[in-house]
């Protein structure tokens, strides 16, 4: 049976800086630490999660993109799942198609159920990756070319379907230190011509071709730990950060960026921010 969208929904990103038009989201309402996937949680396993904080701080990011024109779908949260909040993860749209990923780790999957159901609720066509890994943080859009961390999140094989379901984009293979979890965790696109990015986590050789390509801004390291890199573009050169990043920051108003500064430190202690918060489904 052939699927036809619902009519106000539109599905198209070609980009990571276009004008952020629909996102979906997800409120951490069960987020918390249960099994360690990254450094990040490492270092706030004690600690954990203070959800009443997470979700108070995840509202005021919703009314953020709002404000700026942003119409926001929330996923419902399950309990079972306490990494729902990035959705950005479980699927990401490449073109005019919204694929749904194939999680990697056993704590994150089930997450692309509730994301299918909803789809197919709006009877809106995706495209679902199956028995190859990959994960939305390791796929970053600009324009014909698309960018894939190559990581224990995503594999080869995932990359070989892509090329072939998408043979008018050229991808890239970006091999990078996996325990820094995905790509956007290390590299993230600004504009056509600027992008963030946490050298330590990439070879020389990835990092003189992207430097051919883009201005680079390089984060430090105690910024990468506050997720320096994974900020979100919301088109018109408006960039969302953490305050706590005072150094890229003033790096991105330096080169005439608006950034709009909104705290979810809660939410970062489990090793995302707000691009991983946030799945696109149409820019421009």
């Amino acid at each position: 049976m052939t699927l036809v969208p619902e009519r106000n929904l539109k599905i198209s990103c070609h980009s990571e800086y276009d004008k952020l038009h629909t996102v979906i989201v997800c409120e951490p309402q069960y987020m918390a630490i249960r099994e360690v996937i990254n450094k990040t949680q490492e270092h706030f396993l004690d600690e954990n999660i203070d959800k009443e904080k997470a979700v108070q701080q995840h509202l005021q990011f919703k009314e953020a993109l709002r404000k700026h024109g942003v119409d926001v779908i929330t996923l419902p949260a399950k309990p079972e799942l306490p990494e729902q909040v990035f959705t950005r993860d479980i699927g990401f749209t490449l073109g005019d198609t919204i694929f749904v990923a194939e999680m990697a780790s056993n704590i994150r999957q089930g997450e692309e159920v509730v994301l299918k159901k909803w789809l197919e609720e709006k009877q809106i066509p995706y495209h679902n990756i199956t028995d190859d890994f990959i994960e939305g943080g390791d796929v970053i859009i600009d324009r014909s070319t698309i960018y894939v961390g190559v990581s224990d999140r995503t594999n080869e094989e995932s990359i070989k379907k892509l090329r072939t379901l998408l043979p008018e984009f050229e991808i890239f293979p970006v091999p990078f230190d996996g325990s820094y979890l995905h790509l956007d965790c290390v590299f993230n696109i600004l504009s056509p011509d600027e992008a963030l990015i946490f050298p330590k986590a990439l070879n020389q050789k990835e990092i003189e071709w992207l430097s051919n390509r883009y201005q680079l801004i390089e984060v430090t390291e105690e910024e990468q730990f506050t997720m320096g890199t994974n900020v979100l573009s919301i088109g018109d050169k408006k960039v969302i950060s953490l305050p706590m990043n005072k150094k890229v920051n003033e790096e991105m108003r330096s080169r005439g960026y608006e950034v709009i500064e909104v705290d979810i430190s809660e939410i970062i202690k489990s090793g995302g921010s707000f691009r991983c918060c946030t799945l696109p489904i149409l820019r421009g």
